[in-house]
């Protein structure tokens, strides 16, 4: 199947892809597939990982569904497999109450990660708005990420968009639960 007709979305249904995509090893192999198709050398090389590493977490995470071979070549009488994502997004189940959120976590986890040295945009903001005003907000930042998204070049350098709009736990709330 050509990269160009993937499916919009894949629904992460189970335990096991659920644990696939927990990873953040498994996370940032997914986050080198998304633009283009690479194999298991070209993905450990990309993230600094042995090949036999490399090699586990991609087998997992085919496994689970999230990525798939879409070409074959023979390189030396191996075959050399490319893989891709299984869909052009992914869906996260919501996390249980109380329980980690992990695209966050990876995305803080990939913060941490990135090097000072190059330009970053982090910011958190204390709001107070309607309901109207917060469905209104998510609409546009969720419309200002894929309009980027779609401008998106494989030959340029990775940039990340994590955002998040939620309403906090209220304190009172917090030490009821102990927290």
């Amino acid at each position: 199947m050509p990269v160009d007709d993937l499916p919009e979305t894949f629904h992460v249904t189970n335990d096991e892809q659920l644990r696939a995509v927990s990873n953040l090893t498994r996370h940032r192999i997914m986050a080198v597939l998304r633009f283009e198709p690479a194999t298991i050398t070209h993905i450990a090389e990309r993230l600094g990982l042995a090949k036999g590493s490399s090699s586990y977490h991609v087998r997992l995470l085919e496994r689970a569904g999230l990525i798939k071979v879409v070409r074959t070549r023979k390189v030396r009488g191996v075959t050399e497999r490319y893989y891709a994502m299984a869909a052009r997004s992914i869906v996260l189940p919501h996390p249980g109450e109380g329980a980690p959120d992990v695209l966050m976590r990876h995305a803080v986890a990939d913060l941490e990660a990135a090097p000072l040295e190059q330009e970053r945009h982090v910011r958190m903001a204390h709001l107070r708005l309607t309901e109207e005003q917060f469905a209104e907000l998510g609409a546009r930042l969720q419309a200002l990420a894929d309009e980027y998204q779609q401008l998106s070049d494989p030959s340029l350098p990775d940039a990340s968009l994590v955002f998040a709009l939620f309403h906090p736990a209220r304190p009172e709330q917090g030490q009821k639960d102990g927290k």
